[in-house]
């Protein structure tokens, strides 16, 4: 039999060292102890351990690259549709700046994800990175990768501080408070909200928004009860029962994006009420299943491709440059879409 060629996981095991560290010597990176250096350089030389130089010629500029970093989550199914928009967007301007896309989908809540995504980077010798949600809004990883000398730029950042890496998206806050007074406009005085996952800070700021819009209309916050769900078709369906059976007895329902509020119009449907003539429900996003069901959704329009895409040309420019850019936060305009998903409160 043949025997196995030696691994960077097998030179990290004998070493005793990360894997990311292996990564940074053997790229000559930098924040490597001499001792580590050695005990490292000592495995690579005891095992024969040698490093693929086609793989490393090609991402170390004969093809440059920019990786796309997604979240992922074991236990539940993934927003297939901004994924792919924010690819798409991606890709058109890649191709126009002569670069190359890789995307790299990681669940979000695994045990050493933000060292291994300072692995690919590093392994990859990038151009630039592009991080989404939850990742862009780790500080800790953001401040990793801007120290291996990459562009970094981050899609819908929940905060941005001075020296932060770049990001783009939309005003989530402003979208929320917009979407709420929307709803206000047509008669509601009593909301539920469907939040998303926590650690989705721009998420979060949707929410925060809608409790602005109720406190400048003169409403008690009580005028609104939240629930935690997790972007999924899912979570709408079993979350829409509780929120209707609340004591403030909702007319609207508000989604943090349209994939839980699908959810929720079939909930709806199933227990018999009519929507808009029952309940209002509105949403975030404007994929293309917000426009296909019955009655079509009232939603904020996200411009997700256009993010993607001004995020590779802040990194393409940044490459021309050979600086990592500024620290802003760029917003691109958002609007809402009505269509038939509300109405003035009915019974």
């Amino acid at each position: 039999m043949t025997k196995r060629k030696p691994t960077i996981d097998d030179v990290a095991r004998l070493s005793g060292v990360a894997r990311a560290t292996v990564s940074r010597v053997l790229n000559g990176g930098p924040n490597v102890s001499e001792r580590m250096r050695v005990r490292v350089q000592d495995a690579v030389a005891s095992l024969g351990y040698q490093v693929n130089l086609q793989a490393r010629y090609l991402a170390g500029g004969g093809n440059p690259a920019v990786l796309l970093i997604l979240s992922s989550d074991t236990e539940s199914e993934p927003n297939s549709y901004y994924q792919a928009a924010l690819e798409i967007g991606a890709l058109r301007v890649c191709a126009q700046a002569g670069l190359e896309l890789v995307t790299h989908t990681l669940v979000q809540t695994r045990d050493g994800v933000d060292d291994r995504i300072v692995e690919l980077v590093e392994d990859s010798r990038c151009t630039g990175v592009i991080v989404t949600p939850p990742f862009s809004d780790r500080l800790a990883l953001v401040d990793a990768l801007r120290r291996t000398g990459v562009a970094v730029v981050r899609i819908s950042p929940g905060v941005v501080h001075e020296g932060d890496a770049p990001g783009v998206g939309m005003d989530d806050e402003a979208a929320g408070f917009a979407l709420t007074r929307h709803l206000i406009a047509a008669g509601h005085t009593r909301f539920g909200f469907i939040k998303g996952l926590a650690e989705h800070l721009s998420a979060e700021q949707r929410h925060r928004g809608a409790l602005r819009a109720l406190d400048e209309a003169g409403l008690d916050a009580h005028a609104m009860v939240a629930v935690r769900g997790n972007f999924t078709f899912k979570a709408g369906v079993d979350l829409l029962p509780d929120l209707v059976a609340s004591p403030i007895a909702p007319t609207a329902i508000i989604c943090a994006n349209d994939d839980m509020a699908v959810g929720a119009l079939f909930a709806a449907h199933r227990a018999g009420m009519d929507v808009p003539g029952d309940l209002s429900l509105a949403s975030f996003d404007d994929t293309p299943v917000s426009a296909l069901v019955w009655p079509p959704l009232t939603t904020v329009h996200q411009p997700i491709q256009e993010m993607s895409a001004r995020a590779v040309q802040i990194i393409a420019a940044a490459r021309t440059a050979g600086a990592g850019g500024g620290a802003t936060a760029e917003f691109l305009p958002f609007t809402i879409v009505d269509r038939a998903s509300v109405a003035a409160p009915g019974r």
